[in-house]
């Protein structure tokens, strides 16, 4: 069963999605373990490609658009490639390209930017294109400003919001053998509609990123949320511990 939850904070300017996958999840996890030539995902490698699944769709969910979100990490480690693709419908499929020995407790870098060389990308492709049309791509490295590296995915995303759409975003992402979820917290651009597609937020308004008071409320209480409380509680139960003094609007 997937679920998708959107909510408004009434009067403030902020929005937010929650996802929880299930059976389009383990179906994944089911046919990769069913393959003879590869077997089960490495534990790292399944979480990972996990929090991808949720991450992609929490942004399919939040742009209007017809037409399939893909993200990818590619790099230099034993993970070489990861692919999600998100249907407009929510078709899912997501794979995961592993050459090399991947350690229990691998962390992002160490699977896929040993170098520094690793690379996020986001692809919008238009499920119709007009003549000479390409589809829109957003690419990111996985390190921060100061070139360090970034350990988990969710910072990864929150770094490519900022930079190539300059807006606001907290991300909590968690992934099992059972569920791939995710919580979006988003600052709502001042002017037009900000989205993966291209639009942009206007430059009288470029000092808001980083010191709209709401929004930093709110994303401080979606950082308390623990992966444990993510994976097992209901969207209900943890939108209203997160969120009891808010009223939301869904």
């Amino acid at each position: 069963m997937s679920e998708i939850h959107k909510f408004l904070f009434e009067g403030l300017p902020v929005r937010g999605v929650l996802v929880r996958l299930g059976g389009a999840w383990t179906e994944i996890l089911r046919r990769r373990a069913a393959n003879s030539a590869t077997g089960s995902y490495p534990l790292p490698v399944q979480n990972m490609l996990g929090e991808m699944v949720a991450a992609a769709a929490l942004m399919q969910s939040n742009i209007k658009f017809n037409g399939s979100l893909i993200l990818q990490v590619l790099g230099d480690g034993p993970v070489k490639l990861a692919v999600v693709e998100v249907q407009a419908d929510f078709g899912l499929r997501a794979t995961a390209t592993v050459t090399g020995d991947v350690p229990l407790e691998a962390s992002l870098s160490q699977m896929i930017n040993v170098n520094n060389q690793g690379k996020c990308a986001i692809t919008l492709d238009p499920q119709t294109r007009f003549p000479g049309q390409q589809p829109y791509q957003g690419v990111v490295p996985l390190v921060g400003d100061a070139r360090e590296k970034l350990e988990k995915l969710s910072d990864v995303l929150e770094h490519y919001m900022l930079q190539s759409e300059q807006l606001d975003t907290t991300l909590v992402l968690a992934a099992d053998d059972k569920v791939a979820t995710g919580l979006l917290i988003q600052r709502l651009p001042l002017e037009g509609v900000g989205n993966l597609a291209g639009s942009r937020v206007s430059l009288a308004h470029e000092d808001e990123i980083g010191s709209n008071e709401h929004y930093k409320r709110i994303a401080l209480l979606a950082s308390t949320l623990k992966r444990e409380e993510l994976l097992t509680l209901d969207a209900d139960t943890i939108l209203r511990r997160l969120f009891w003094e808010e009223k939301l609007l869904r």
